[in-house]
């Protein structure tokens, strides 16, 4: 279960002040209701989109004893 900022509030902040768990659990939300999405939806679902690939993607380098190589958002 998600644990975190909700969308009303980050909304008000540019996507680079989101956190990794923050613009993963998005992705994969609005990602699922893509097809039901407005037209604001989907500029915001391009904007996540668009930060997460100039972050590098959402695969951790290297997994250690207490995290795998993807981010979860739980």
């Amino acid at each position: 279960m998600y644990v975190g900022r909700d969308m009303a509030e980050l909304s008000m902040l540019p996507k680079n002040q989101w956190n990794k768990d923050e613009l993963a659990y998005f992705h994969h939300s609005l990602q699922q209701m893509m097809p039901y999405l407005n037209a604001e939806g989907q500029t915001i679902y391009k904007e996540i989109i668009k930060e997460v690939e100039e972050r590098g993607g959402m695969q951790r380098g290297e997994a250690d004893w207490t995290h795998g190589t993807r981010i979860t958002y739980d």
